[in-house]
């Protein structure tokens, strides 16, 4: 990725251009004005956007004057500038390595630290800038054009997701999009600039190969990778807050016929029952249906069931509309345990306990949401950890979304000693 900078009044003005729908590649040019702003054009796919960010670039003599708790910047990469000073205010009780490296950079100390301590430090909101290399602030002072194009420090673009990983990557890394020329070039198996579904759906690959290609994370970015590439897209997406929208009435409308028709405090234990009752179901349907990648049948329909299932959320892991479990779908996944629980329970005590197992999968649907796209309380942050381990060190444990309870029970606990699941295929 290569920007030009423009020195315009004693200032080096860089015009960043952000999308909503990212792509891998990055080709930014600059109309260049003495005296006025300079013009960064960004091409992702064919795809721009008109909002844009105005940040300055900055030696390093500068950034080291901010070295204070109320005034701190810090670098990453020795590139990215973050002034944490706010970050450091609303964490008070946090890790004072950070205020120790005041003005300087902190890569390696972010490499020692939880991913959810990044998620926070590393946000947009307290990106300033970048800092210039020593040759840059030469030649922009030396320049007669007083203009100099650079690239990022290369070690920010080295991060290949996927390749499974004993530590998890930094909370910035999984924003990056993939290079989708480069990992079709290199992997030979989907190309992300295309309709998936018809690629899998023809595709020549064996199960081995497509199953250990699937569960090889990619980032496609802020936008969805298309399936079907046509009218029928819109129906492949789903929001989180569709979720509880959906379901919540139908918990409302059981318990309140419980309460209505049963004793109050045994409506309440039938529906604590129920939600226990779904988190077995949970690690069940994760490991057993999600996950039945050793039962799959060696046929391009077969794959494709998969990927529509489960598949899809292991290849594009934090795509935010392909995640949530849609309503149809939950509909023909639900209706089996339904008619279970009513066969089962006298019908008042059935409402009850069918309410919390509900209640329970809304939580858990939502709780798997924002372990991948929320900065969570304190209490969550190693829940989160433990869930993106299932996904970029080993697939193959790991299956508790809401708890690693049934994990440690059956013997699936990803501990931090866990091999990494097998790569058959590079």
């Amino acid at each position: 990725m290569a920007f030009t900078y423009v020195w315009i009044n004693e200032k080096v003005i860089i015009y960043i251009m952000s999308t909503f729908s990212l792509s891998s590649q990055f080709v930014g040019s600059f109309s260049i004005f003495r005296n006025t702003p300079a013009k960064l054009t960004t091409r992702r796919n064919q795809m721009s956007s008109n909002v844009s960010k105005t940040l300055e670039l900055f030696s390093k003599d500068q950034v080291a004057k901010h070295n204070t708790e109320e005034d701190c910047w810090v670098t990453v990469y020795d590139r990215k500038i973050y002034d944490v000073s706010k970050f450091l205010l609303d964490h008070p009780d946090g890790d004072k390595s950070i205020l120790k490296h005041a003005g300087k950079d902190i890569t390696e100390l972010l490499k020692d630290e939880k991913i959810d301590q990044q998620t926070d430090l590393l946000d947009d909101q307290y990106l300033i800038g970048y800092m210039a290399t020593d040759a840059e602030e030469e030649k922009l002072l030396t320049n007669k054009d007083h203009k100099v194009e650079v690239k990022l420090n290369e070690s920010t673009n080295t991060f290949d997701s996927t390749t499974f990983v004993k530590d998890l990557p930094t909370e910035d890394k999984l924003s990056i999009a993939t290079d989708y020329e480069k990992d079709l070039k290199k992997h030979n198996f989907l190309d992300l600039n295309k309709p998936l579904l018809k690629q899998i759906l023809f595709g020549n690959f064996t199960k081995d190969f497509y199953l250990d290609q699937i569960h090889r994370p990619r980032h496609y970015g802020q936008e969805s990778a298309p399936l079907f590439g046509n009218f029928l897209e819109p129906f492949t997406k789903t929001a989180w807050y569709l979720v509880p929208i959906a379901w919540l009435p139908v918990v409302f409308y059981h318990i309140a016929l419980a309460f209505k028709n049963i004793n109050a405090l045994f409506a309440i234990m039938l529906f604590c029952i129920g939600v226990y009752v779904w988190t077995f179901i949970e690690y069940c349907m994760h490991r057993f249906l999600f996950h039945f990648d050793e039962r799959l049948p060696e046929h391009n329909f077969a794959y494709m069931i998969h990927f529509l299932l489960h598949g899809c959320h292991h290849y594009l892991p934090m795509d935010k509309y392909r995640l949530v479990v849609p309503p149809v779908l939950f509909i023909f996944l639900c209706a089996p345990f339904y008619k279970l629980v009513f066969a089962l329970l006298p019908y008042y005590w059935a409402c009850a306990g069918f309410a919390g197992g509900m209640f329970g999968y809304i939580c858990y649907d939502l709780c798997h949401y924002f372990l991948h796209h929320s900065k969570l309380p304190p209490f969550m942050r190693k829940l989160k950890k433990y869930h993106l381990e299932h996904h970029y060190k080993n697939y193959q444990l790991g299956y508790g979304v809401t708890s690693w309870y049934w994990d440690k029970k059956f013997g699936t606990y990803l501990s931090p000693d866990s091999p990494l699941s097998k790569m058959k295929y590079q």
